[in-house]
């Protein structure tokens, strides 16, 4: 994870998981809606995941 996408996360945390697939754009987008920080927590712990 590097420093951009930690950026990006916190700016427009959609943008951060566009590679991650169509699945984690959608749910972080949808709690980006309901509020900025579930937006960027999810963000974070989809670039965070090693599995992907």
């Amino acid at each position: 994870m590097g420093c951009l996408r930690v950026l990006l996360a916190i700016i427009c945390p959609p943008l951060a998981v566009v590679d991650k697939g169509c699945g984690s754009i959608i749910i972080v987008f949808i709690l980006t809606l309901l509020g900025w920080v579930p937006g960027v927590l999810a963000a974070l712990i989809i670039l965070n995941n090693p599995k992907n």
